[in-house]
């Protein structure tokens, strides 16, 4: 008999393979495409903000996103695998030292601002140069290709016109 934590797992990973969730934790500020259905049809509408809360629970995952609107400090919550999400997209990612970032509530103005999380990166990966180095190959045969190929049509045109520009000259005399 299945637990219900394996029926979770189950339907988490199939939900993971139709739609792309990024990895993205409080402080970050994110853009959550959220889909709206007005009558017949069916938009998205974007909700950006910094994510001062995510709740990790399996299929009970949410967070929760805040933003100012006109002066106005807009909460929302997400279950993280809803179908009413469209898309998350990470803006930036800030430097926080807490899980929960409740204590943006009281805040306003320049003292609500998280710093960015700069990531060092000391090299390129070793996968990237090799995708990097075949495309520059693959340019560089599909230019010499297309020299070959102008080069080839360039003869069969002197070779045609060649012959007439010879009769014309000897009609000429």
């Amino acid at each position: 008999m299945k637990n219900i934590e394996e029926i979770n797992k189950e339907s988490v990973k199939k939900i993971l393979l139709k739609k792309k969730i990024p990895e993205f934790f409080a402080g970050d500020t994110v853009k959550v495409g959220v889909r709206i259905a007005e009558g017949k049809r069916e938009r998205i509408q974007y909700f950006e903000g910094v994510c001062i809360a995510k709740k990790n629970r399996s299929i009970n995952s949410s967070f929760t996103v805040r933003k100012i609107s006109f002066g106005e400090g807009v909460e929302r919550t997400f279950a993280l695998y809803s179908s009413v999400i469209g898309s998350i997209k990470v803006i930036r990612s800030g430097k926080v030292r807490r899980a929960k970032l409740y204590y943006l509530r009281d805040r306003k103005g320049k003292s609500a601002r998280i710093s960015e999380k700069l990531t060092k990166r000391i090299g390129v990966d070793v996968s990237e140069q090799l995708v990097e180095k075949e495309v520059v190959e693959k340019k560089e045969e599909n230019e010499i290709e297309a020299k070959v190929e102008s080069q080839d049509t360039k003869k069969e045109v002197k070779s045609k016109v060649e012959p007439k520009k010879e009769k014309l000259k000897t009609e000429k005399k």
